[in-house]
């Protein structure tokens, strides 16, 4: 039997000698290999922290001391140590084990952290709890694989240096990569030192003579300790947490499981805020992750574990790829525009770009919230900012884009990847949150185009904008076929039309073609629909708002939120301008939604054309039932409210 099957929580790892610590390690990296490549996953970050991991979970005493992972996809690990397994042949499944900690799974998992930068922030506060409390833990976050060039962490950095007595262990695993190679001040200096061959044997040289100077009293000792403390600020960033008021211990090899141990037990025994720095490497003992430039295995798909070649066939072309297209071509054309993403330049399709005008592309990290308010400096410079992010992430910078972008009438473009249900990474990445946020911001347009000829249209479009925000956003299915309109009035597309349809329904984004089939399957049922696009969502224009006067219903299908989400719009819209026209949102919940594939999802949703068709026929059935058994009441006036309007319709 191996090691590895004899590990059913953290105390088996205990009484493991060094020997068999090493073989536990190559095992896990193998068992990671080979489950991740079946399933896809995050490995790259996995086979990194290993050691690190078996090492944190012989030190502290999990659950009672708290291990929080940031970013939470690096703890596939401590998932296998405490007990799970036999999970992962369904890693980020419908129903199986989650991508990132999750606290329905274990004790073990104390946050569901899965956006960067948090954990700092989690841990101060447990470890004043844990102090007013009286109760005796220490608390350890893990930080590293770029999260540490986020703002939130630095802030909670700046309070854990003041928390003298706060059990706290900070321990950052300094791979000097995110997705790709760490941007900023700080992974610079990190980077530099991990390349300096000077600083541990000019320190280890420092030491022996202290040592073994002459006990000829105090002065030679302090200029010995001196010209230590000298080198140390030259060559290596304690300088800077010192400053701060934090003990640091490092750097350190992040795959010596022995050496990684002691330190932590050292931080351990301090009584205050230590922080632990491990030098580690992304993809660890895996050639073809290890020699992947682009991102080094940050996450895969299905892939032949020996080679590291993909396993599916090239897939169709996706709306990131359109976009890598497109937006170098606006580049191309106008010299104002630039490029800004947070850490995940290829992710988003800004490589291209980056490739084509270098000077004019800025990673800033994992930092949205800088990356918002630097686009609007450079929008008042006279430029125009593209900041493309993943739709999920957008809501770590509304605050940004409400005050200093949108208040101040700046030209900026955000482009969101992965909007709407993404699937297998849970409800930490579904992007359904990003309608209904900006729909709260003044002046904001948004596009949602349903093909890859709107996409391009609609960023000619926001780049022309010079007093507003823009955002454009897709999923990350592949790039549907096109879908022409038969017709065009007033910014509105029609997509189907029936001379004879009493009920309109509007869809927005990819789920336009789902509207299309939806409203064939209806007719089929004896409920003739006509189908638009408005394209361009928010503002709401007039004209779908006047097209809604002519129908009896109006259906919404939107792949976002539908509280305060576009059909939400459209239905404040319809009040304030005095259209009475019944209007029905269909779209996501706001609930936290659980992972599985993109498909699974909307089916359970009703997002489907079979589940839309079935539910305009219900809703207009009984609008119809309605009518023939009541008398139709009076239509109040614009200036009355009614019951519907603070329901939002």
């Amino acid at each position: 039997m191996s090691l590895l099957d004899a590990v059913h929580g953290p105390r088996d790892l205990r009484a493991l000698s060094a020997q068999q610590l090493t073989q536990l390690a190559d095992e896990i990296r193998a068992f990671l290999i080979r489950n991740v490549s079946r399933t896809g996953g995050h490995l790259g970050p996995n086979l990194g922290v290993v050691e690190l991991t078996l090492a944190l979970h012989r030190v502290f005493d999990s659950p009672h001391d708290p291990i929080i992972f940031d970013t939470g996809h690096q703890s596939y690990v401590h998932k296998i140590i405490t007990g799970r397994q036999a999970g992962f042949p369904r890693l980020r499944k419908k129903a199986g084990l989650s991508g990132y900690p999750d606290r329905a799974e274990s004790p073990h998992d104390w946050v569901e952290n899965s956006h960067a930068t948090a954990s700092l922030s989690w841990a101060e506060g447990m470890a004043k709890g844990f102090r007013l409390t009286g109760e005796d833990r220490t608390v350890v976050a893990v930080i590293g694989d770029g999260a540490l060039t986020g703002g939130m962490a630095w802030e909670a950095l700046n309070n854990i240096a003041v928390g003298d007595d706060l059990k706290l262990v900070v321990v950052v695993n300094d791979n000097g990569r995110s997705y790709t190679p760490t941007v900023g001040g700080l992974a610079t200096h990190l980077a530099t030192l991990r390349t300096d061959r000077r600083y541990e044997p000019t320190l280890k040289q420092i030491k022996q003579r202290v040592r073994s100077a002459p006990l000829i009293g105090g002065p030679l000792y302090d200029v010995l300790h001196g010209f230590k403390t000298g080198v140390k600020d030259i060559l290596a960033p304690q300088g800077m947490f010192n400053d701060l008021g934090l003990k640091y211990i490092g750097p350190i090899d992040g795959h010596d499981e022995a050496m990684v141990e002691r330190a932590l037990e050292s931080a351990k025994n301090f009584g205050g805020p230590v922080l632990v720095h491990c030098i580690t490497v992304k993809g660890k003992g895996f050639r073809a992750a290890e020699e992947d430039e682009a991102d080094r295995f940050h996450a895969i798909g299905l892939i032949d574990s020996q080679t590291g070649e993909p396993l599916a066939s090239s897939p169709r072309r996706t709306w990131t790829d359109a976009f890598r297209q497109h937006v170098t071509e606006v580049a191309s054309a106008h010299p104002e525009v630039v490029g800004i993403t947070a850490a995940m330049l290829h992710p988003t399709g800004l490589d291209d770009f980056a490739a084509a005008f270098p000077d004019r592309v800025f990673d800033v990290g994992i930092a949205e919230q800088h990356a918002a308010t630097s686009a609007a400096g450079l929008a008042s410079a006279g430029l125009h900012p593209i900041v493309a992010l993943y739709a999920s992430f957008l809501n770590r910078a509304f605050d940004q884009v409400l005050m200093d972008i949108a208040l101040h009438r700046q030209g900026v473009t955000f482009v969101l990847d992965r909007a709407g249900i993404t699937g297998p990474d849970g409800p930490s990445h579904h992007g359904m949150w990003d309608t209904s946020l900006m729909a709260l911001v003044p002046g904001l347009h948004l596009a949602a185009p349903r093909d890859e000829a709107r996409l391009a249209s609609a960023l000619e479009e926001a780049v022309a904008l010079t007093d507003a925000p823009s955002v454009i956003r897709y999923s990350k299915d592949p790039l549907p076929d096109p879908l022409p309109a038969v017709s065009h009035g007033g910014g509105v597309d029609i997509l189907a039309s029936r001379p004879d349809a009493t009920v309109l329904l509007v869809g927005y984004g990819t789920l336009a073609h789902t509207a299309v089939e939806a409203a064939r399957l209806a007719g089929d049922q004896g409920v003739p629909v006509t189908v638009v696009d408005p394209v361009w969502a928010l503002p709401v224009p007039e004209a779908l708002v006047e097209l809604c006067r002519d129908f009896d219903l109006v259906v919404t299908l939107e792949d976002g939120g539908v509280s305060g989400g576009l059909g939400a719009a459209l239905a404040l819209a319809c009040g304030r301008a005095g259209v009475w026209t019944p209007v029905r949102n269909l779209g996501v919940p706001q609930e936290f939604i659980a992972a599985a594939t993109r498909a699974e999802i909307l089916d359970e949703l009703g997002l489907t054309p079979q589940g839309v068709a079935r539910s305009v026929v219900d809703i207009a059935l009984d609008r119809a039932v309605v009518r023939l058994s009541s008398p139709s009441p009076k239509k109040p006036r614009a200036s009355e409210p009614t019951k519907a309007d603070t329901e939002g319709r």
